[in-house]
């Protein structure tokens, strides 16, 4: 009965702990930051979405953050549209003040802004490198320091950082991400250290190939598609629902005795699909 009538609020009520708590989703205009917000709304979170909009694009980001803010309004709960640069420092104290001014507290940080540039390593600029690392990594420190700050007054909090299966597997052509990624994984294992005995826990989100806006060149391509889902064990891309339905666990009551964990939902890829058939005569 509970589950049926929240369903008629349009909210999913799926994990404990979630309803009128307080989140911050960096990167929340689009794609996965997009799903994850929405899935905390959805819970009865109230949601401070953070966008970061280009001057030559920006009329499309705040257009993508717009619907992304009315889906979050839906699920009859408060939002707050907060535009920063995560590689920024003042900008990420200015804006988990405003969270947490405008929201009334922050309970749970969601590190999901993340950018990525190609190119062969011998090429890459040390300008492409460090803006990669400035937004993937240096963003998510950046953002967690403050959370902390408060998680600490208050008497504890969720940090979530969505990284990737990159964190494990090199992607050549991509130094900067991988690398980011790869420092994203000892930060969320030494920040759950860290702060463990004062109720913070600290974990991550792996996404595999996902079906979002930033992957559309693979995405919308058929050929370029069946070739990423053929090195993939459950032979299908992801979707950003799925992304954020293990942060919602996550960062429920019912994930009460994790931390300093990445949980990969990747269909298997971390399995190392190409070991399947074996290399060598037996």
């Amino acid at each position: 009965m509970i589950l049926f009538e929240a369903r008629l609020l349009g909210r999913y009520t799926c994990v404990e702990g979630l309803d009128g708590k307080n989140v911050l989703v960096t990167g929340g205009g689009s794609g996965i930051g997009q799903a994850i917000a929405v899935r905390f709304a959805a819970e009865g979170a109230n949601v401070a979405i953070n966008y970061r909009s280009h001057p030559e694009a920006a009329r499309g980001t705040e257009t993508q953050v717009q619907r992304c803010a009315e889906r979050v309004r839906g699920h009859g709960v408060k939002d707050v549209l907060i535009q920063a640069d995560v590689g920024d420092e003042g900008d990420v104290v200015r804006m988990v003040a405003t969270a947490v001014r405008e929201l009334g507290g922050l309970d749970v940080l969601v590190n999901n802004a993340g950018i990525q540039a190609s190119s062969p390593s011998h090429e890459l600029s040390a300008a492409d490198f460090d803006r990669v690392l400035s937004a993937n990594l240096r963003g998510a420190f950046l953002c967690a320091r403050e959370a902390l700050k408060h998680f600490l007054e208050r008497g504890g909090g969720v940090i979530l950082n969505v990284s990737s299966v990159h964190q494990l597997i090199p992607k050549p052509r991509y130094l900067g991400y991988s690398v980011s990624k790869g420092g994203m994984q000892n930060l969320t294992r030494t920040l759950a250290l860290e702060y463990a005995d004062r109720a913070i826990r600290v974990n991550g989100v792996g996404p595999g190939a996902t079906v979002t806006p930033i992957n559309r060149a693979w995405v919308e391509d058929p050929e370029k598609r069946a070739m990423v889902e053929r090195h993939i064990p459950l032979k299908r891309a992801g979707t950003a629902e799925e992304m954020a339905g293990v942060a919602a666990f996550l960062a429920s009551d019912e994930a009460a005795y994790i931390t300093g964990q990445t949980i990969f939902v990747d269909g298997g890829l971390t399995l190392y699909a190409d070991f399947l058939t074996p290399w060598s005569s037996e």
